[in-house]
């Protein structure tokens, strides 16, 4: 029997954006004194939340701009700029901090960025209008109503790895916001004022949306976890001293902290939600046993379709794997999926293929990126569907498992890697001249690593490519080790054998100490 679409939408067709920054107002209100952020052990109510967000909309409301550079620090005012973009009809864009300027300089000149709002303590963008909202005169709260919001008004863009060498925006709108926060809830993920949840995410991650913007639209607390900290110790950290009760994880944090799950019993957690890389089973397995009184999730979803698009609950027993890797479950409320050959038409059940999404969380598409638009989407149905890229099979009782990525990208740390982009900003440093090869490798403690393959050359320029790569690219995008080879093998295509590059890589690395180490977590 041929696979059908999955649907399982449920509520209103009717606008989504309107009611969901009229209920961030409601909270804000009506919690006014209680917590909502916790930002390095120091609480902030709704009633500050709302003070900074009004005085950044009386800053932001004459100006022309649509989309607005946002430096991703962790402070009140960071969190109260993307609200207050919002009520004003603008987006944001945001800017990593740590990452290299000149990558954060082509994100601007790709928007045409006029405006950025920085809270760091000396800003890098002289060229633009920046907002020092920390210095701004206070104004009244945030509680004014905006004017009209239209689902499809863009909420972010966020840029990811490219395969031309370049970051792709991701445009996301405020329906496709909304759209996800109720497909969320639907989940049955039911949060109130007395819940205390957990914020690990970077802002220039998609996964940092549902872990901010959930509690805030129930009046619950949302605790961030200190970007210069080691973060599975912060996370710990947090758990314990804080009785979190929900918390969003890339599942390599629980990795690193399985030597101490004998100590770890974490009665007050009631939600535990797992995406951006595979899930392994027994690691989740072991985790239960720490969260005896949590409900837990693998969910999974590729920026393009709004942060999560399924949902699996795993059970204590016979959860659904595929090598050792956990299921991602059904379709969200506001999500159909299929898995489609390669003219994306739908396969039958039990036969692996290309996952496709469509429905209300779908992004409108690529940034100025009209050839990227017409590879990544296709119409059939009535509908419009997005590739991901990655292969699942659907199995009988409608559960989702999935097998791999189709092309080079690769799940690092919870971000989405191209590694055809190291590859480019490699080939700079050799002027193009000299033939470069990344691979991903298992490192030995269930983390991917990359290494850097070059043809014809030795070891002498290692220190000055280094230092071109950590220009160009942020931390996790840099390769563990450098791999000289005299000549690139080939395959019987007459193409070069990523394969077998990949084999002498591992092989290499467990002969060879690599001389830096992969920074997170």
């Amino acid at each position: 029997m041929q696979q059908t679409t999955e649907n399982t939408a449920t509520s209103t067709d009717g606008p989504l954006a309107a009611p969901m920054l009229a209920r961030l107002r409601q909270t804000m209100q009506q919690h006014a004194d209680r917590p909502a952020l916790c930002i390095d052990d120091q609480y902030y109510t709704y009633r500050q939340l709302a003070h900074a967000v009004g005085t950044l909309r009386h800053a932001l409301h004459p100006l022309p701009d649509r989309h607005v550079g946002l430096v991703a620090n962790d402070d009140l005012h960071t969190y109260a700029a993307i609200l207050a973009l919002w009520m004003e009809g603008k987006s944001y864009v945001p800017l990593h901090p740590l990452q290299p300027l000149a990558r954060c300089l082509d994100i601007i000149g790709q928007v045409d960025i006029q405006t950025v709002i920085d809270t760091s303590d000396n800003t890098h963008y002289t060229e633009q209008r920046v907002i020092r909202p920390d210095r701004l005169e206070p104004q009244p709260t945030g509680w004014a109503a905006n004017g009209p919001t239209t689902d499809d008004q863009t909420a972010y863009i966020l840029f990811t790895s490219g395969s031309t060498g370049r970051p792709k925006g991701v445009t996301i709108t405020l329906g496709n916001v909304a759209a996800f926060a109720d497909s969320l809830f639907a989940l049955g993920i039911e949060l109130g004022p007395d819940d205390r949840c957990l914020q690990m995410f970077d802002l220039t991650f998609d996964m940092s949306v549902g872990s901010y913007l959930a509690p805030l639209l129930c009046g619950a607390c949302v605790y961030t976890v200190h970007p210069g900290r080691i973060k599975w110790q912060e996370v710990y950290r947090l758990m314990e001293q804080y009785a979190i009760t929900e918390a969003q994880l890339v599942p390599s944090v629980i990795h690193y902290m399985r030597p101490y799950f004998d100590e770890i019993e974490a009665l007050s957690m009631r939600y535990v939600l797992f995406a951006g890389e595979g899930l392994p089973a027994d690691d989740v397995a072991a985790w239960q046993h720490c969260v005896p009184r949590a409900e837990v999730w693998n969910v999974y979803g590729p920026t393009e379709n709004t942060v999560y698009s399924t949902g699996y609950l795993i059970p204590r027993n016979n959860m659904a794997a595929y090598n050792g890797i956990v299921g991602i479950g059904r379709a969200m409320r506001h999500v159909q999926l299929r898995v489609a050959d390669g003219q994306g038409r739908p396969l039958p059940a039990g036969q692996p293929g290309e996952l496709c999404l469509a429905g209300r969380q779908l992004t409108p598409g690529y940034w100025a990126n009209a050839e990227k638009n017409r590879e990544a989407f296709f119409e059939a149905d009535g509908q419009r569907w997005y590739r991901t890229g990655d292969i699942c099979e659907l199995q009988a009782d409608g559960t989702l498992l999935y097998q791999g990525r189709r092309d080079s990208q690769v799940q690092i740390q919870g971000y989405r890697v191209e590694l055809s982009e190291i590859e480019h900003v490699a080939r700079t440093f050799y002027h193009k001249e000299t033939g470069v090869a990344v691979v991903p490798m298992n490192n030995g403690s269930g983390d991917i690593a990359l290494c850097l393959a070059v043809e014809g050359t030795d070891g002498q320029t290692d220190r000055p490519l280094m230092a071109h790569l950590r220009q160009y690219l942020p931390q996790y995008m840099l390769p563990t080790q450098i791999l000289h080879l005299p000549q690139f093998p080939q395959n019987t295509s007459n193409k070069i054998d990523r394969k077998e590059i990949q084999r002498l890589a591992i092989d290499h690395y467990h002969h060879n100490i690599p001389s830096w180490k992969e920074k997170k977590y």
